[in-house]
């Protein structure tokens, strides 16, 4: 098998690590909106929280794409 027609499977494999992070992201700031409809005064120290795990898990997403970026360029 050609190694150069397994490049785009290699690049959407690659990027299937976006969607799980974009199913983490929905997952933090859902739970932060339930959490702050039930304690609203913890909303501050309930952001910051939420943001940095956004962070976190957003760098996985950018880890899949320079990934697929690398594939793309051994093609």
């Amino acid at each position: 098998m050609d190694a150069a027609a397994m490049v785009p499977v290699g690049m959407g494999l690659a990027a299937a690590g976006m969607a799980g992070a974009g199913i983490g992201i929905g997952l933090i700031f859902s739970k932060m909106i339930e959490a702050v409809a039930r304690q609203p005064e913890a909303e501050a120290t309930l952001a910051k929280y939420a943001w940095i795990g956004f962070a976190l898990v957003e760098t996985i997403a950018l880890y899949a794409l320079v990934i697929a970026f690398i594939i793309m360029g051994q093609g």
